[in-house]
């Protein structure tokens, strides 16, 4: 990194979030020495010495700089709330970062349902996407054969039959997007009956009743404990469904043979199916991000709430995950919610979390991770006040469980962790068709069957990744748009990829490997 000095506007070089805020966001390199101006134009005379502050050390861009002094044991305010406490004396130009910014206590007087907005509904045509509707009434946005297996003893034979309708296998079949494994890595040596069974049975009965699934083969071994009725309904499932056990079908080889001939039998069928205009009210959108910057809360996520709030305001649902990156922030959503019960089982879950990261030896703070403090993010209050900037300002309608079918419309919250490939696995398996994902340090995610369209919060990382990234919403701290405006351009990509534009993601072929079900409890 070459960093210049220089003598600049600090209005063309820092972002400030919020009035008060003692730290603002640099928008490039600024090196030492370099003189930040308040004032129409460096060479001002008239502006006073108060007005001007000298950076003190090297601060790459996304990265915080202090604008005003902060004594040691003070509060850091950036968005109009405290990301952390002053380790040391902060002087104006001081960069901020992990030297001398720590975690603050986290005390929040929570209120409930004191600022709920509900998103109107956008002047106009109403907007449609073309899908495909299931004989459940759900509407799919993509037309997929699956593989599912109930145990990992079956992952190998699965991904052998996947692989036989690779290449041009289905050519012939163009309304079919593919044939693929999910595969996991429990399904015996569990407890039936506890949280963790409790979990993966949800996920898998979630998947095998997607939408985005015109036929589904089951496959096992045949004498694990989690035998496929346990999350196998017919009556929410596709219409094309086949079971086959590894046991009873004489082994692996007969089973690729058998699992071929039975998929083969589907395709015919399945290529028939034709996309249909259906209400945008149908969609259900997963908000997630992964690889975040100190870009992601100014430009991506909160260009992703605008997108959210237009879906809400149609009747359809947006949800929000990933619990632990919410800690600090759980203040602003308790606020949203519609019933004070909603709220509170928010909190509830906020609990457990920590709980369970203190019986583990850790705690919720120990995010971000060390990508996302190179990219600017001190502490977990940092974050997540930016990650929750993806649902927008609509109310907060339901709070959901790992995996839990999504049913109510509006904006609502999934617990899930914040390791991406296990949060967006719940949300596909809570009914999510379309995924969005923001990204400040690079992602190369997807998550088969659901479209996963990728955001990047700058254009630096825009440009060096081109062919990962689906839109730049750095284009906002340039200057070039309005958060509204990439918010409004991230809606229309959402009804693009519903109706069957591919996402880099699907070019790539990716997101079979991204299926990872949250393992919880004891292995026996």
């Amino acid at each position: 990194m070459t960093i210049h000095s220089a003598r600049v506007r600090l209005e063309d070089c820092i972002l400030r979030l919020a009035e008060g805020d003692e730290v603002g966001v640099a928008t490039r390199d600024l090196a030492a020495g370099t003189t930040l101006q308040d004032g129409a134009s460096p060479d001002d005379a008239a502006v006073g010495a108060e007005r001007v502050l000298t950076v003190s050390a090297n601060v790459p861009r996304g990265h915080k700089i202090a604008l005003r002094p902060v004594a040691a044991g003070s509060p850091v305010h950036k968005y109009g709330q405290s990301i952390g406490r002053a380790l040391t004396d902060i002087r104006p130009g001081d960069h901020v970062h992990t030297h001398n910014l720590g975690m603050d206590e986290v005390k929040q007087d929570y209120e409930f349902g004191t600022a709920r907005i509900t998103p109107p509904v956008p002047p106009g045509p109403r907007p449609t996407f073309q899908g495909y509707r299931r004989a459940t009434g759900k509407v799919g946005t993509r037309n997929y054969v699956g593989i599912l297996t109930s145990v990992n003893c079956s992952a190998s034979t699965a991904r052998m039959i996947a692989d036989q309708f690779r290449g041009s296998a289905l050519d012939a079949y163009p309304n079919v997007d593919g044939v693929f494994a999910l595969t996991h890595g429990s399904g015996c040596g569990i407890v039936l009956g506890s949280a963790g069974a409790e979990v993966l049975v949800r996920t898998l009965r979630g998947y095998a009743a997607h939408p985005n699934f015109a036929g589904l083969l089951v496959l096992g071994l045949g004498c694990e404990m989690l035998q496929t009725d346990r999350f196998l309904d017919p009556a929410t499932a596709p219409a094309l469904i086949e079971r086959l056990t590894i046991q009873d079908s004489g082994g692996i080889r007969s089973t690729v043979k058998a699992g071929v001939a039975l998929i083969e039998k589907m395709l015919p069928s399945i290529n028939e199916l034709q996309r249909e205009p259906a209400e945008v009210s149908e969609l259900v959108l997963g908000l997630n991000c992964g690889g975040s910057d100190g870009y992601s809360g100014i430009t991506a996520n909160p260009a992703l709430g605008v997108a959210s709030d237009l879906l809400v305001g149609y009747g359809g649902t947006s949800a929000l995950a990933e619990t632990p990156e919410v800690f600090g922030a759980e203040h602003l959503l308790t606020r949203r919610a519609v019933t004070p019960e909603v709220g509170q089982r928010l909190l509830g879950q906020l609990d457990w979390w920590q709980d369970y990261a203190s019986s583990g030896g850790g705690s919720l703070d120990n995010n971000p991770s060390p990508g996302n403090k190179a990219g600017g993010l001190t502490t977990i209050l940092e974050k997540s006040l930016g990650a929750v900037a993806k649902a927008g300002q609509a109310e907060l309608s339901a709070v959901y469980a790992y995996a839990e079918p999504m049913t109510s419309p509006g904006l609502v919250f999934m617990d899930t962790p914040g390791y991406d490939p296990v949060s967006v696995t719940g949300l596909v398996a809570g009914g999510a068709t379309v995924v969005c994902f923001t990204t400040g340090r690079g992602s190369v995610f997807g998550c088969k069957p659901v479209p996963s369209i990728k955001l990047g919060t700058n254009t630096e990382l825009y440009k060096r990744m081109p062919e990962d990234l689906d839109l730049n919403c750095g284009v906002i701290v340039d200057g070039e748009s309005t958060v509204q405006e990439v918010g409004e351009l991230i809606f229309a990509r959402i009804l693009e990829v519903a109706s069957g534009a591919q996402t880099v993601s699907e070019e790539l072929d990716l997101g079979q490997e991204e299926f990872v079900p949250w393992q919880l409890g004891a292995v026996t």
